[in-house]
Order: C-alpha cells, then sequence, then structure tokens
C-alpha cells in the first residue's frame, strides 16, 4: 500500500494541506491571542486598572454563557466536541464547523478556563474533509479518515512543539499496530511537518503571538536525586486523583446541562466565573491567572517560580480546578492546557518538601497532568520532554515515572467512581 500511486498522492495532498490548514490555524489563534489580550489587558488599562480587577471574570464569563447557549442549543455540531470527553470524538465536519471556529472565538477569549487544542483540531479535519468535498472524493471514506486526522494532527502540532508530539499523541491515541500504524502515521507526520514550517515562519513574518504551549525560561538545572523520586511519586499520584476528580465533576455537569441546556449553559459559566473571582479575591493576584487557558501562566511559574507563594500556588489549584472541572461539562475548549498548568502548580506547591527540587517539579507536574487528563502516558512524557528543553536529559527517568503512576493512579480513580457516562477516547485520531 505504501508503494501504490494512490498513497503517494494522498501524502502530496497532506502536504497542500499543511500549508493552507496551518495558515487557518495561525490566524485563528492569532485573533483569539488578540482578543483575549483586548479583554484581559487593553480593557482593565482603558478602565483605569494596572490589573484586572476581582469581579472582571462576573460579567466576562456571563457573556461567555449568554454567547454560547445559542450556538450549542441551535448550531450544527452544538459548538464542537464536549473537553470533558478530551480530544476524541468523530472528526469535525465543514457543517460543525463555524459552530465549533465560534463557539471558541467567543468565549476562550472571555476567560472559561479551556485551551484552543480542540477547536483547532476541528479546524483541521474541517478543511480537510472539506478540501476532499470540493475534490470529489468524499465517497472514500478511508481517505477521508485519514485526511482529517491529518488535518486535526497538523492543526495541533502548531501549539505542541512541532510534529513529533503530535505524532507520539496520534500513534498512542489512535491505537493501530503495525503497518497500519505507518500507513496513517506518514500523512499527519507530512502535513503537521508543513504546518509547523508555516506556522512559524508567517509568527516571524506577522510578528503576531499565538500563545503556544513553551517555557521559554526555566529553573536552574539539578538533576533528580532520591529526594526528588521520595516526593515525586507520590505528588504525581496527587496530581491524577486531582485531575481525575474534576473531570469527573465534568461529567456530572454534563449530565445536568443535558436538561434546559441554554439557561443551565450560562450557570456554569456563571460559576466558573465565581471560581475565578475568588481566587482574585483570595490571593490579590490577576483573575486571568485563573480564567485563561494557562499557556502564559505556566511560562511565569516556570521562569520566576519563587515569585509564586505556596497560599497563591494552592489557591490557583483549588479555584481553578473546580472552574475547569465545571467548564469540561458544558462549555467548549480543550482540556490539556490547564490540566498541565493546574499538575505544575500542585508539584510546585510540593517542591519546598525537603529534597524536592523545583526543576524536578516542574517535568513531572506537566507530565503526571498530562497523562491524567489524556490517558496517553507516552505522549504526555515527549510532551514534557520537549517543553523542560535542554534539562529533558537529566529529568527523563522522573518525566516517565510520573508520567506512568500518574496514568495508574488515574485509571484506579476512575474505576472507583460511579458511572455517569461512557468515556469516549481520548487520542488525537477518531
Amino acid at each position: 500500500m505504501l508503494l501504490s500511486p494512490g498513497y503517494r498522492r494522498l501524502l502530496l495532498l497532506c502536504v497542500l494541506l499543511g500549508v493552507p490548514i496551518a495558515l487557518a490555524c495561525f490566524f485563528f489563534v492569532g485573533l483569539q491571542h488578540q482578543l483575549q489580550h483586548w479583554v484581559w489587558t487593553s480593557l482593565p488599562e482603558a478602565a483605569g486598572y494596572d490589573t484586572p480587577p476581582w469581579w472582571w471574570p462576573l460579567p466576562a464569563l456571563v457573556l461567555a454563557g449568554l454567547v454560547l447557549a445559542p450556538i450549542v442549543t441551535r448550531m450544527p455540531g452544538a459548538g464542537g466536541h464536549l473537553p470533558v470527553n478530551g480530544l476524541g470524538g468523530p472528526p469535525v465536519g465543514p457543517k460543525a464547523l463555524p459552530g465549533a471556529v465560534l463557539a471558541a472565538l467567543a468565549t476562550l477569549p472571555l476567560g472559561v478556563v479551556l485551551g484552543p487544542e480542540a477547536p483547532l483540531m476541528a479546524v483541521g479535519s474541517g478543511l480537510a474533509l472539506l478540501a476532499v468535498r470540493r475534490a470529489g472524493a468524499g465517497g472514500d471514506r478511508r481517505a477521508g479518515a485519514i485526511l482529517a486526522t491529518a488535518g486535526s494532527t497538523a492543526a495541533i502540532s502548531t501549539i505542541l512543539g512541532g510534529p513529533v508530539a503530535a505524532a507520539v499523541l496520534l500513534i498512542e491515541g489512535a491505537g493501530l499496530a503495525g503497518a497500519q500504524m505507518v500507513v496513517l502515521l506518514l500523512p499527519c507526520l507530512l502535513a503537521s511537518a508543513t504546518g509547523s514550517l508555516v506556522f512559524t515562519g508567517f509568527g516571524q513574518w506577522t510578528g503576531l503571538k499565538i500563545g503556544a504551549l513553551a517555557l521559554p525560561d526555566l529553573p536552574p538545572a539539578a538533576n533528580p536525586d532520591a529526594g526528588d523520586f521520595l516526593w515525586g511519586v507520590p505528588t504525581a499520584a496527587l496530581i491524577a486523583v486531582l485531575i481525575t476528580l474534576a473531570r469527573e465533576l465534568g461529567h456530572r455537569t454534563v449530565s445536568w446541562t443535558r436538561r434546559h441546556t441554554a439557561v443551565r449553559t450560562v450557570a456554569c459559566a456563571t460559576a466558573v466565573g465565581v471560581c475565578v473571582a475568588a481566587y482574585a479575591l483570595i490571593t490579590g493576584r490577576s483573575p486571568a491567572e485563573a480564567a485563561l487557558s494557562g499557556q502564559a501562566a505556566l511560562a511565569q511559574l516556570a521562569a520566576d517560580p519563587h515569585a509564586w507563594p505556596v497560599g497563591a500556588l494552592i489557591a490557583l489549584v483549588a479555584c481553578k480546578g473546580l472552574a475547569w472541572g465545571i467548564a469540561l461539562g458544558s462549555l467548549r475548549g480543550g482540556p490539556i492546557f490547564p490540566s498541565v498548568l493546574l499538575g505544575t502548580a500542585t508539584a510546585m506547591a510540593c517542591s519546598g518538601l525537603p529534597g524536592f527540587g523545583v526543576t524536578p517539579a516542574l517535568a513531572l507536574g506537566v507530565a503526571a497532568a498530562a497523562a491524567a487528563v489524556t490517558g496517553l502516558p507516552l505522549s504526555s512524557a515527549v510532551l514534557a520532554v520537549l517543553l523542560t528543553g535542554g534539562d529533558a536529559y537529566d529529568q527523563m527517568p522522573l518525566i516517565v515515572t510520573a508520567s506512568v503512576v500518574s496514568f495508574i493512579v488515574s485509571q484506579l480513580v476512575r474505576r472507583t467512581e460511579p458511572k455517569t457516562a461512557p468515556r469516549p477516547a481520548t487520542g488525537a485520531a477518531a
């Protein structure tokens, strides 16, 4: 099959699709970032505030609920996948794409405590399926499924550090093996590599910020020792419990919002705003740290962890974790970025324990949170390795251990919980 002319044409089509998908994702994320900056920086400054006041999230989240409610109840696709279901589910088709894009652009900048990764994947799969139908190949379901998955992978690679992390996420999430895995992997690698190249080039050319998940500044390097493993293993288990409990809250929220969906969507958005405002009241810090998806706060935490008191970290985990759990089952967006911030904040709050280093805590926090929310330990370890950069070689044993421990503990916690709804797959390919 790999040597057949049809498959070679499919690979070429993936390269060609990577360019428009990357451009669409670039402007999507760039616009979302600009709107977010306007809501949380420019508008407060125009009102005479150096930082958003504690009450700022309340009107913002009420507005988000009012905008999202008609999208969820009236538009095709209901605004995209529910984030509590991970990144799985069927690809978003062209008919459902406008609702998913509108829901993301209208609510993510307002601070719904979710990330852009799921809407980006919707853009990738929707555009790929649209291209297939325009080309008259809509009858070939297998080719359409591969192109939709490649489009999603190209889209998410733009904010996950490049095609390697996206490809590993695909391999583990698709559950394929042998020749089937290679058949699906090659188009996704080509599309995501092309997308990353276009995305990076446009970022340098336009100067627009896209808010990708990155840690430009890290604490001083330190090799993990016995103390890091002694505290790191229970910390990874704690992160898994917290993330899993928040997801269970999301499942319960889904059940609650099935009736009177519009009204209860607004109520859930308002509850998220109350949680975010409570964080600002308790800590005296900006509510944006709890309201937004987490990329900026994660970078600030990694660059200067000592600027965050332990009390502020605990408040962030409690308030943002509760808001995130509610948002998972009622609002629209991606679940991964906020969970990574929650895991890192938990690990950093524990990093003052005797013999527990800041750098090991940062690395294991990323890996443990990602493994708990996605159920993909290998992909989570790769993501942590890419984020920690030059320190990754020394931290790799702790990263892998934390990822495995978190995955196992999260599975154990889920087994002991009452089943409120079937849990779909969390992989990137579906």
